[in-house]
């Protein structure tokens, strides 16, 4: 789902951007003042996870890749806005030190990423499992089902963005500038991946997870729910 340089618009890239600030100021403000001290371990984990998870890359048509990412499981256990600031940090150390999605695009794949997935899936998780106990099997399901649509949602997004760039950015001759793929491909494209394999493992590996720290340790969970 990374966005390589070039693949946007300079103008596309720097509006995510602006975008993107008012939303990593909100999120830090709202870390400092709701996360607990012994949450800051989960924190660095998440942010490692994430990053880790990211990494296992597979090209997918279209000039971008398909892969897990963690942001529902990071959403549910830390909140959605701890998860924009792991997130956010995972991305940014991926596009700076391995070239791993464009710099020029890091506001659109943070939005994406960091805030589309994990606030989708945040209250979808809420809404399934609301009332649910700790241990109860309905919040391995939410959990599973919010990673499975939070992580589609993320693709949608970069699939209309992709798509909207040869119709606003093109020669006289209708030749476009920039990503070359129209949205009767570069939707399909996107969300034919993550339908069909990553949104799969993204909903596995936020379930697989609830229910260890279910059996292990509640606690991480319940602090979830605050």
């Amino acid at each position: 789902m990374h966005i390589p340089d070039g693949y946007l618009s300079p103008s596309t890239g720097g509006l995510f951007f602006a975008a993107m600030l008012p939303i990593w100021a909100a999120a830090s403000n709202k870390v400092k003042k709701t996360l607990k001290l012994k949450q800051v371990p989960l924190l660095a984990i998440g942010a490692a996870f994430s990053f880790v998870i990211m990494m296992f890359n597979v090209p997918i048509p279209g000039g971008s890749t398909g892969h897990a990412i963690g942001g529902a499981l990071l959403a549910i256990l830390l909140g959605p806005w701890t998860a924009t600031v792991a997130i956010s940090v995972a991305l940014a150390v991926q596009a700076l030190l391995f070239g791993d999605g464009g710099i020029t695009a890091i506001g659109a794949n943070c939005f994406n990423m960091a805030v589309v997935l994990p606030f989708t899936a945040y209250y979808i998780y809420k809404m399934i499992s609301y009332g649910a106990a700790t241990g109860s099997s309905r919040r391995i399901w939410a959990a599973a089902i919010a990673g499975y649509i939070g992580i589609n949602v993320a693709a949608l997004c970069a699939g209309i963005e992709f798509g909207l760039q040869p119709l606003l950015f093109h020669t006289a001759s209708g030749q476009a500038l920039y990503c070359p793929y129209g949205l009767n491909v570069a939707v399909p494209a996107m969300l034919g991946g993550h339908m069909l394999v990553f949104g799969w493992v993204e909903a596995l590996v936020t379930a697989l997870v609830i229910m260890f720290l279910q059996k292990q340790s509640p606690e991480i969970i319940e602090e979830g729910d605050k």
